[in-house]
């Protein structure tokens, strides 16, 4: 396999390594607590389930669908934006469905990178940002992510020592993994930067709807002029539990979104109907589901914030996203992330997601879901409250896992 082109560009999956490792301990016997993977663990709103089963019903829908979204679903997310931002938005030339934004994302790499093209991208951040260009021809430059004073003078270097210019810049906030929120004032500098320099924005806006402060985030298209240089991503799967779904959507800049669209019409058929249908019927809901998956992540915040720091272990309280972006303890910042997230699961029966995964600037951190109720976070907290008394009195004990190969 690693003699094609494209598979030689991409490194091995870190992921895969901890996957591997809780198989294997699950296979043994053991209860692993998963706060590794983003995976919502919530059910579906049994009224976009109820909708579902009514359409799914009619064979009619059983046929091909729309690659782009069908017409009310792309006017139920132009509704919403309009609802939320005060965006307003074409349903037929600046609204394409996806399925989910992981796939948006790579499809528009796709659809607009050539070989050599630069990418301005945060590090650490969710894998496809950077990938999904790599795959495609692209390179990678890195910023940091903090979406602080330092951003535009790391924006300006990136463009001064780019060559050719950089064709595009990814934000992502709130950030998956470190749960940074972006404020309006931040996004008019961005879009400004991006207008000066005629560079692309690619926003994934997967969490605007999971946070915890009472500022709901913005969209950077809210800052006037923005539509003309970006396109943003969001996703049907955190907001109302609806990963497996994979139903999200592309909007912005028409001449993008008409590139993404033709792209994706000579990949799929679009999701099935029924599920386009019942993603309608969420979208035009009265947001009362959302409000109640907000508050379930909520509490699951404050507890772990609260029991991992009685364990030991502090863990900044996050404003946004379904994660904390946690700092690994002193005493096993030398091993790196891979290793004390192996560590995590030999000795603590949990699972967590290194920080190296997201970039090398994460590999201080390990990235915790909250997708385990608050008995197992709880539980969680327990097992390495024991884990870090055993190596206070034993450190030489605990091993990393790379040591017995």
């Amino acid at each position: 396999m690693e003699e094609f082109h494209k598979v030689r560009r991409l490194p091995p999956y870190v992921f895969e390594q901890v996957n591997r490792l809780k198989a294997s301990a699950r296979s043994r016997g053991a209860d692993i607590i998963d706060l590794g993977m983003g995976n919502p663990d919530l059910p579906t709103p049994q009224a976009i389930v109820d909708k579902l089963c009514e359409v799914v019903r009619d064979p009619r829908t059983h046929r091909y669908s729309s690659s782009r979204g069908i017409p009310g679903l792309r006017r139920a997310q132009a509704n919403y934006y309009a609802r939320r931002f005060g965006v307003k938005l074409n349903p037929d030339t600046q609204v394409v469905a996806t399925l989910g934004s992981k796939e948006g994302f790579a499809n528009m790499a796709q659809a607009i990178t050539a070989p050599g093209d630069v990418v301005l991208c945060p590090d650490p951040t969710y894998p496809i940002h950077a990938f999904g260009f790599i795959m495609s021809g692209g390179v990678i430059r890195s910023l940091q992510a903090k979406p602080d004073d330092g951003f535009i003078p790391a924006l300006e270097r990136g463009v001064r020592h780019s060559i050719p210019k950089p064709l595009a810049l990814i934000l992502n906030y709130p950030s998956n993994p470190t749960a940074q929120v972006a404020t309006l004032d931040f996004y008019k500098d961005v879009v400004a930067f991006a207008k000066k320099n005629d560079i692309i924005i690619l926003s994934d806006l997967a969490y605007s709807e999971i946070y915890f402060d009472g500022n709901p985030p913005p969209s950077v298209l809210q800052v006037p002029g923005a539509i003309d240089v970006t396109v943003e991503f969001t996703s049907m799967s955190k907001t109302f539990s609806m990963p497996g779904w994979r139903m999200g959507f592309a909007v912005g800049n028409e001449r993008l979104i008409a590139a993404l669209t033709r792209v994706k019409s000579y990949l799929d058929y679009g999701a099935f109907t029924p599920i386009q249908v019942a993603a309608t019927a969420a979208l035009n809901g009265d947001g009362a589901d959302i409000a109640e998956v907000r508050e379930v992540y909520h509490k699951r915040r404050d507890i772990m914030v609260d029991s991992f720091a009685r364990a030991g272990w502090d863990i900044p309280a996050p404003a946004a996203t379904m994660f904390a972006w946690a700092p690994i303890p002193e005493q096993f910042k030398h091993l790196g992330s891979l290793e004390f997230s192996k560590l995590l699961i030999e000795h603590a029966d949990v699972a967590v997601a290194p920080g190296v995964g997201f970039g090398e600037h994460g590999d201080d951190y390990v990235r915790l879901a909250l997708v385990e109720n608050e008995h197992r976070i709880r539980q969680a907290a327990r097992n390495i409250k024991r884990f870090l008394t055993s190596t206070s009195k034993h450190p030489n004990n605990v091993v990393p896992l790379a040591a017995h190969r």
